[in-house]
């Protein structure tokens, strides 16, 4: 039977890096990131990457490996993950998947269908072409290709017109034939300090402005074109409506709070219904012995 990979999850500033970097220094374990945007270079400072520091002690997987316009998805990540768990075995290291990004955790578990590349050039020209119809339209024309895709939101009609166009097969085809890996057992450590989260997530957001994120983003948008994934990270938007003067700095900090606590209880949720029980650790992160019991929790694994 394979060995079960323990993976370090719960909501955006919760504290799972900390634990993380404790248990890989202590272990010498892999670290391999499940988050959906440090995967893109120079997206530094609003992803709460692992600072350079940090990521010269203790080796990291999944992040700076795409171009802010490369779009990395589910399956994208989940292959990519299972080559780097496999090279930390190979090796005799422990690994350790650390993130919040359930779809990408569950695509480790529960295998998602892979698609196929698309042309950038033609991915532009398509979505120059769609963008401006409604999303009436938008399902009129999934309904014509792809019936049942039809009934989604904005985001996946428009996958799915992309998909069909721009390949001749339609997503719904490709995911009937299914994943071509097998699923990989995992162990979950939540981390969530509970009502705290609040003030953690208040606190990280001003620490990321003293840091220098206004700066990140005025540097970005020279060479980033608007419409590239990256952007889609939260808080970015309210940073650089800052730094175009539409926002003060007081107004894009309570807007970036609002949208991480959002996002923070979107994740609470999928954390609370998509992840067995019986496979579940939960952690508070100021806990006495938060860290000694994340890493008596990793031995089991290790």
């Amino acid at each position: 039977m394979t060995p079960a990979v323990p993976v370090i999850t719960g909501p955006t500033a919760a504290g799972k890096s900390a634990l993380a970097m404790a248990i890989a220094r202590a272990t010498g374990a892999v670290l391999v990131s499940a988050d959906s945007r440090q995967v893109y270079r120079g997206f530094d400072v609003g992803t709460a990457k692992p600072s350079p520091t940090e990521r010269a002690e203790v080796l990291h997987h999944g992040i700076d490996i795409a171009d802010p316009g490369d779009r990395w998805h589910a399956a994208r990540w989940a292959t990519a993950a299972r080559s780097w768990i496999a090279e930390a075995r190979r090796a005799g290291r422990p690994v350790l998947v650390v993130g919040g990004t359930g779809l990408w955790i569950r695509a480790l578990a529960a295998p998602l269908f892979e698609e196929p590349p698309l042309d950038p050039a033609a991915r532009a020209r398509l979505a120059a072409d769609l963008a401006p119809l409604d999303t009436a339209t938008l399902r009129a024309r999934v309904a014509a290709v792809d019936p049942a895709r039809a009934h989604l939101g904005r985001a996946q009609l428009l996958r799915a017109l992309e998909v069909a166009t721009l390949t001749g097969v339609t997503q719904s085809t490709l995911m009937a034939a299914g994943p071509s890996v097998p699923p990989i057992p995992l162990a979950y450590a939540v981390v969530d300090p509970g009502p705290a989260l609040a003030d953690r997530i208040a606190a990280r957001t001003a620490r990321m402005f003293d840091e220098g994120w206004l700066e990140e983003v005025v540097a970005l948008r020279r060479h980033v074109p608007a419409t590239a994934p990256a952007w889609k990270a939260t808080g970015y938007e309210h940073v650089a409506a800052l730094a175009d003067g539409r926002l003060s700095r007081d107004a894009a900090t309570e807007a970036i709070v609002v949208a991480t606590r959002q996002y923070a209880k979107r994740q609470r949720t999928w954390q609370r219904h998509q992840l067995p029980p019986s496979d579940v650790i939960r952690l508070d992160p100021d806990a006495p012995d938060a860290r000694g019991r994340a890493l008596a929790w990793f031995e089991e694994f290790a």
